[in-house]
């Protein structure tokens, strides 16, 4: 699995809790399955351009915060790493 997989499904998940939404509401306002958005934010595959867009779209988020926390999770972890 790649760590870049992993760390934009664990950023879709935080600013999906953030916004109080469950799997299944994102799911409906993206267009999506619920299983795809859950298996999106274990890492365990890897969403297209145009699905980012459309979550980022159902969560009314920009790419730059998106992947701001993403990389913000990959260099916490390379932090953690350097000790």
């Amino acid at each position: 699995m790649d760590d870049f997989v992993l760390k934009l499904g664990q950023a879709i998940r935080e600013l999906r809790t953030k916004k109080k939404l469950s799997q299944e509401k994102l799911a409906l306002k993206a267009n999506l399955h619920r299983t795809y958005i859950g298996a999106i934010e274990r890492g365990e595959k890897i969403p297209t351009i145009l699905t980012v867009h459309k979550i980022m779209l159902a969560l009314e988020i920009t790419e730059e915060s998106l992947f701001r926390v993403t990389y913000q999770k990959l260099n916490h972890e390379y932090d953690e790493n350097d000790d």
